[in-house]
């Protein structure tokens, strides 16, 4: 038992040279996560990318994030995983649910289910996925993918999507299903549907300008939004990603957003500022993105601990 305000996750450099400028593998995947969970963080987490293209920079390959968090919830027993987070476009959005599910059986049912629309359009298109009308794709996956992990059965006829009796057994470990969470940017519509389905709602470093005070009133907004549709507001939970710098850091292309750093000391300060403003869970991707970096931030989990 700790006085830790909210959970503190790890995310993984899924993609080439994103490791300290090196591309990580299988054993330094498994080599940071077993890090993360010896040290008492609470989650760790996998992008869904496949080949990233961010102009000026040379092209990005990316490891499969369902088959690595396989791999890593059979090497685990304690931390939750989850994909940061999945496409819903890249997958059959049923095959999705039923992954999902064999995950959650394999964790022991520490599996969180991270989806989202997508946005990288070169990506879509190198691998032959559909960049149109991304949200109403979104939608009818959403429905899809909540019917099958909340009830085990969906059928379903849309304009994008259609299935018939489709029934997601085996149940694994979690009768009423794993947590879905909802990773937005800050348009309304998909803020809506995380509010109307959700059991969790992301928000990317990005958009939240990598502070608790520029956090806050997205918070407020998504509040207003739940209430709109009779949702209470408290009853959706709340995670940020938050970019970590430490010493001699590499740099990820494309950041717009001032990296958070300083002292143990205040980043735990920033940290209990988001959960003052109801974050219950971050989502920390260090730089540089290595072993060394997590061992760097356990002082501010053991800061946390003590209250």
């Amino acid at each position: 038992m700790t006085n830790r305000p909210l959970k503190i996750g790890i995310m993984l450099p899924e993609s080439e040279r994103e490791m300290a400028g090196a591309t990580a593998g299988w054993t330094d995947f498994l080599a940071m996560t077993r890090k993360t969970e010896e040290l008492g963080f609470d989650s760790v987490w996998f992008c869904d990318h496949l080949l990233m293209n961010v102009p000026g920079h040379e092209p990005q390959g990316a490891w499969d994030c369902w088959t690595m968090l396989a791999a890593l919830a059979a090497q685990t027993s304690r931390i939750e995983l989850g994909p940061f987070v999945t496409a819903t476009a890249y997958r059959n959005p049923a095959l999705i649910a039923k992954m999902a599910e064999t995950i959650d059986e394999i964790s022991g049912g520490r599996f969180i289910l991270g989806i989202g629309s997508g946005w990288a359009e070169p990506e879509y298109k190198a691998f032959g996925f559909p960049f149109d009308h991304r949200a109403s794709r979104f939608e009818e996956a959403l429905q899809i993918i909540t019917a099958l992990v909340r009830t085990g059965e969906s059928t379903f006829d849309g304009e994008y999507y259609q299935i018939h009796e489709c029934i997601n057994r085996p149940r694994g470990p979690r009768p009423e299903g794993m947590p879905i969470m909802i990773g937005t940017f800050l348009g309304e519509r998909m803020m809506t549907l995380t509010a109307k389905y959700a059991d969790h709602w992301n928000m990317w470093a990005q958009s939240t300008g990598n502070r608790a005070a520029t956090t806050k009133p997205l918070m407020e907004k998504m509040d207003a939004i739940c209430e709109s549709v009779g949702r209470d507001p408290g009853a959706l939970e709340r995670s940020v990603a938050v970019l970590a710098d430490f010493e001699n850091p590499y740099g990820r292309p494309g950041q717009t957003v001032p990296s958070l750093t300083g002292t143990p000391e205040e980043m735990a300060d920033e940290f209990r500022a988001y959960a003052a403003i109801g974050v219950s869970h971050i989502q920390v991707y260090p730089d540089p993105c290595t072993v060394e970096a997590i061992e760097k931030l356990a002082p501010v989990l053991e800061i946390l601990d003590q209250g």
